[in-house]
């Protein structure tokens, strides 16, 4: 029996208006919130939340002494098409040397990495 259920998923970062805008572009939604923490409510009930971190540093990836200790899986119908459409919303590439894979690693404009995967 289960004595809880998973809220929203939480992103620390510099500016949260600014990173749930990138997500929101990237996966639709509402953007909602005062400037320390903002929800991006998405399709189908799911919350993605971002909160302002003074100081924040981004994870580190690849880096086995460092590790990444979370990161998104995006599902996608079009690889190449999402990948434009990240990239246009501030996405860096962190792993664009085999394009023959099912999934494409970037960082988003805070640096947490996140993955777009070819369904």
């Amino acid at each position: 029996m289960a004595v809880a259920e998973l809220g929203a998923t939480v992103l620390d970062c510099p500016d949260p208006r600014a990173l749930a805008g990138f997500y929101a572009g990237l996966l639709g939604g509402t953007v909602e919130g005062d400037d320390d923490w903002i929800d991006l409510r998405l399709p189908g009930g799911r919350v993605l939340a971002f909160q302002a971190a003074p100081g924040h540093v981004p994870p580190a990836w690849p880096a086995p002494d460092h590790s990444q200790q979370a990161h998104l899986d995006l599902t996608v119908t079009d690889l190449d098409a999402s990948e434009r459409t990240a990239l246009e919303l501030g996405a860096t590439p962190l792993d664009a040397e085999d394009r023959s894979r099912t999934f494409r690693v970037y960082a988003d404009p805070a640096g947490h990495p996140f993955c777009l995967c070819a369904c």
